[in-house]
């Protein structure tokens, strides 16, 4: 029987990966929509290939013009989730968010009442608006598959295993292109430098959050979420040959850990597959890799926002504003507008702002609240940085 799949970001580097697996067994799957934000021509490919009459393009300034070949192919487009989903009853097997960013948030769920499971790589979503993605599951009794190598290993590790027993989950991190550099000695570092990673090929704004430390913050708060455990509970390891992605400590004195290749396929494809695919012949167990683990713990004086883990999560708006920052930071850094120091230095500062700190015991109610919120921070930051535009 042909398991039918959704796949939300195809053009991205996840949403390619999954692509690529799905190539290999057109037999038993199916894709039945393909979205962008903006990339026509990309998905337009991706939509012949892969057989593909439906797809979601967000961004609502596509011409028409750029859409005519779409309708000579009979390929539907549409720019929500909504609209491609209208009068549909059946639910589709599978959807992966692979949509990197807050924008990820909204699709996610507007579909998750047309799919039986729910996989996602989308960590931003997850972190602002986790309370609606968990209450929409339960309530279309969707399952929630976690996409992310980190958090798919911990939740392999967690099946069948009492939460009460927990005692520590360790997250590794490889540390990034500046291991074993201060970042007082690499406070003007340009973007080339800090997108080579040295295990992952990941797309662009991730690089940078790998480099800052950032991403593994945003992993440390978004497992906290998905498996309900208090904060304290998550440590951050380095790890830099990124073989083994995560350990969980319990007091009965067992410790579990998971190991695998640096590459996306495997959580994608144990995902798409039930942990059922024979991969064996392609990715052997790497047993050299274990020989000299070299964990340590990362320092505070070359990660400076780790200092961010020290705050409180509780689904209120400190959340969403912490995205956005960091979001527009990256963004600004990547077009060489501000510093890689500034990207840390600003960071620190405006989540101590005053304007901003303001919302941070209230509770956004609804998406609409969520993406107000976003709107209102990236309002203020741009400000706020043209005003200090002169030290930056």
């Amino acid at each position: 029987m042909i398991k039918n799949i959704n796949l939300l970001g195809s053009t991205g580097s996840v949403g390619k990966t999954t692509l690529k697996i799905i190539n290999k067994d057109k037999g038993n799957f199916k894709i039945k929509l393909l979205t962008t934000n903006k990339n026509v021509n990309k998905i337009y490919k991706q939509a012949i290939e892969y057989n593909v009459n439906k797809i979601v393009i967000f961004d609502k300034n596509i011409s028409k013009k750029n859409l005519e070949k779409f309708k000579k192919k009979k390929i539907k487009v549409y720019s929500s989730i909504k609209d491609a989903f209208k009068n549909t009853k059946k639910k589709n097997f599978l959807t992966i968010n692979a949509i990197s960013g807050i924008d990820g948030l909204e699709p996610s769920l507007n579909i998750i009442k047309y799919t039986k499971n729910f996989a996602t790589a989308n960590k931003e979503s997850i972190i602002c608006g986790w309370r609606f993605l968990e209450r929409e599951c339960k309530k279309n009794k969707t399952n929630f598959i976690p996409l992310d190598s980190e958090h798919f290993s911990i939740w392999t590790l967690l099946k069948y295993e009492n939460y009460n027993l927990i005692k520590k989950i360790y997250l590794t991190a490889s540390g990034g292109p500046f291991l074993n550099r201060k970042l007082k000695n690499i406070k003007n570092v340009k973007p080339i430098s800090a997108l080579k990673h040295p295990n992952w090929k990941m797309g662009k704004k991730i690089s940078i959050d790998s480099a800052t430390m950032m991403n593994k913050i945003f992993e440390v708060i978004e497992a906290s979420k998905i498996f309900n455990l208090n904060i304290n509970k998550f440590e951050i390891l380095i790890h830099p040959k990124s073989y083994v992605h995560a350990i969980v400590h319990f007091k009965n004195g067992l410790t579990k850990l998971l190991t695998h290749n640096t590459t996306m396929e495997i959580p994608i494809t144990n995902a798409i597959y039930s942990n059922n695919y024979d991969y064996f012949h392609k990715h052997n167990f790497n047993f050299s890799k274990l020989n000299g683990y070299n964990f340590v713990k990362p320092s505070i004086n070359n990660f400076p926002l780790l200092k961010i883990l020290n705050n409180q999560f509780k689904n209120s708006y400190f959340e969403v504003i912490l995205v956005s920052i960091n979001d527009l930071l990256v963004k600004k850094y990547l077009e060489n507008k501000i510093s890689y120091f500034s990207v840390h230095k600003y960071l620190l500062l405006l989540l101590k702002n005053p304007n901003l700190s303001q919302f941070y015991d209230l509770k956004p109610k609804n998406i609409d609240d969520i993406k107000s919120m976003v709107e209102i921070t990236n309002q203020y930051v741009e400000k706020y940085l043209k005003h200090n535009e002169k030290q930056i």
